[in-house]
């Protein structure tokens, strides 16, 4: 079978198309038939070895899919053959087949498509997590999402506005902005050409943000913290950017307000109960059409170092996905 291998660390065009053994089905695993495979900001960071998760070389990326059960393992039960699924795997979806734990799988909703699937768990898990249980966001709050039009923050935009909040989309370029608004902004900030902090505090009144979801870092943090409201949460998701920011301790001191960290990936693992209610409740406001993955690119399985070049340079909105034949014939 084919996979996209990670041999050496570096860019996105290092990676290389290659044959390995197929997978077989160890006790407590099925091996899933890819159709698709979720691009996520974590996979660029992994093949440069700068993530928290370390896979031995080679490896694939790809630490979301979606498929169809061809093979159950011993010990496995409530799954059979020819099942549709949706898996966090961590890495290796960049092939054509994978075993994967029956414990991480998650059956996709009849009327969900795969690609659409593989491109579900990892942006609307973490901002779910994010939301819900890091900020206690409440009905009526003001969000402001940083990096608004990529795969995390278009899900925040979106559930942000399902929870009731007044939701702030930043970004880079008018086109994005103008699909947050689709997704349920209320407002927008272009940070390439306005002033973050005082546009922020002038749409709130001057009374500031409640809840801030920043996955970029860089220059955007320590505005955003300085435009947060009294007793306001401030969520650290990432660092898109590139630098993480060294932002001025004083002003958690002088606005009463929380930073707070969310590690959607390290959640999963430690709360495993908490983490599957959270998907159940995710799959049932997709059944009631209150979320739509945005998809907005997708590569042949022998292009996916393209799909991650493009997340690389910021270009990508919502998400991008890999698609293997499989994938492509079933589309067909």
């Amino acid at each position: 079978m084919k996979a996209v291998l990670c041999k050496e660390f570096g860019p996105p065009e290092s990676l290389t198309v290659s044959e390995v053994e197929e997978p077989t089905a160890g006790p407590g695993q099925v091996v899933l038939d890819v159709h698709a495979c979720g691009v996520n900001f974590p996979d660029v960071l992994m093949i440069q070895d700068r993530y928290q998760f370390k896979p031995a070389l080679p490896f694939a990326p790809g630490g979301e899919v979606a498929g169809v059960i061809s093979e159950v393992g011993p010990g496995v039960e409530g799954f059979t053959p020819g099942d549709r699924v949706l898996a966090s795997t961590g890495w290796g979806g960049f092939a054509e087949k994978l075993a994967v734990p029956a414990a991480s799988l998650v059956r996709v909703p009849e009327r969900m498509d795969l690609i659409s699937a593989a491109a579900f768990l990892m942006t609307y898990g973490t901002s779910h997590h994010a939301l819900k249980d890091r900020a206690h966001l409440q009905a009526g709050e003001t969000l402001l999402v940083l990096g608004a039009a990529g795969g995390v923050g278009l899900a925040a935009v979106e559930l942000g506005h399902a929870m009731g909040a007044r939701v702030i989309a930043a970004a880079s370029t008018d086109d994005k902005l103008a699909l947050c608004r689709e997704r349920g902004a209320h407002e927008t900030i272009n940070y390439a050409t306005e002033d973050l902090k005082a546009r922020a505090k002038a749409l709130t009144g001057g009374a500031g943000v409640d809840v801030v979801y920043d996955p970029v870092g860089g220059p955007y943090s320590e505005p955003a913290l300085r435009s947060i409201a009294w007793e306001g949460r401030f969520l650290v998701v990432g660092f898109a950017a590139g630098d993480i920011p060294r932002v001025p301790l004083n002003l958690a001191l002088l606005k009463g307000c929380q930073i707070v960290g969310v590690f959607w990936g390290a959640f999963v693992g430690r709360e495993p109960g908490r983490h599957r209610a959270n998907v159940d409740e995710l799959v049932s406001m997709w059944v009631a059409g209150t979320i739509r993955p945005h998809v907005s690119a997708t590569y042949p399985l022998e292009r996916a170092g393209e799909a991650l070049r493009e997340l690389a340079d910021r270009r990508a909105k919502g998400k991008v996905v890999v698609v293997t034949p499989a994938g492509e014939a079933a589309a067909a």
